[in-house]
């Protein structure tokens, strides 16, 4: 069985968090999910209620039973996948937030990927209720999904504790990462790795070696993800804005280098990746 909606990714919202998908699967054995990392933009939380399944952390797979949930944060490596001769009954929501990121690393969260909720049929009600009103409304009463987002989200920051097995942040890691907000913010502007270095108090050198460690890849790398997010929504917002233009916003110095770039990591052009969605 799989319930599932997909909402449309918003700019500018003016709501703490907001939900980008909700849903829920169950015995479905063929569910497995390998994103690598700096494909996916936004938190997601995917919570066991029956069954067992499998999440790979930093090359070890870990077993996960009814209880137990894992967090990613965004651009993160993701590998996941039911057990087949026990199939998982696993519920999850993707969702984002301009703050978000400042008030998940504040709580630690970051530091975990692994985790068991102590209190469990309180997040089972909360998810079931955004789940319920995503089918039922989709987006037509936005601050009732941004509303239980986030008590979805004050569950699981209530009653979550951290899996002894999985692996911890050191301080210079969690600077780099209290630094991805901005630098996804302003990612189309012109990116001076000294500058950031100077924010996260360490040498350029060390800067890259913990962004590495931290994200799973280079600061261009997630500079680069985060432009072509960016000029992603906007070629589906704006239709009639000429690609030079958004390449433009983007921070690429001409059409020709953002169409290299698009295809490299999308596998279509801009022109190809507007079309299919217009269309």
């Amino acid at each position: 069985m799989m319930r599932q909606t997909v909402l449309l990714t918003l700019q500018d919202i003016p709501y703490f968090c907001y939900p980008e998908s909700v849903g829920h699967y169950m015995d479905h054995v063929q569910h497995s999910v390998l994103r690598e990392a700096g494909a996916l933009n936004n938190f997601n939380i995917h919570y066991v209620a029956s069954g067992k399944g499998y999440v790979e952390v930093d090359g070890v797979v870990h077993e996960l039973r009814a209880g137990q949930a894992f967090l990613y944060f965004p651009q993160q490596r993701q590998h996941y996948y039911s057990s087949e001769d026990d199939p998982w009954d696993v519920r999850w929501v993707h969702f984002y937030g301009e703050r978000l990121h400042d008030y998940m690393i504040e709580r630690g969260l970051h530091r975990n990927l692994l985790w068991t909720l102590r209190q469990r049929s309180s997040w089972e009600e909360a998810h079931l209720a955004l789940l319920t009103e995503a089918e039922q409304n989709t987006m037509l009463r936005p601050a009732q999904l941004s509303t239980l987002t986030y008590a979805v989200l004050a569950e699981f920051v209530q009653h979550a504790v951290p899996l002894k097995s999985t692996r911890t942040t050191s301080k210079a890691e969690s600077r780099v990462l209290a630094l991805l907000p901005q630098m996804q913010q302003e990612a189309c502007q012109p990116f001076l790795l000294q500058d950031w270095a100077d924010l996260a108090g360490v040498s350029s050198y060390y800067f890259c070696k913990m962004f590495k460690s931290a994200v799973e890849m280079t600061p261009m790398e997630f500079i680069t993800r985060s432009r072509l997010q960016m000029a992603k929504q906007w070629l589906l917002e704006r239709p009639t804005a000429n690609i030079g233009q958004i390449a433009e916003e983007a921070g690429y110095p001409n059409a020709s280098y953002f169409n290299r770039q698009f295809m490299a990591h999308e596998g279509m052009t801009p022109t190809d990746y507007r079309g299919l969605y217009h269309n």
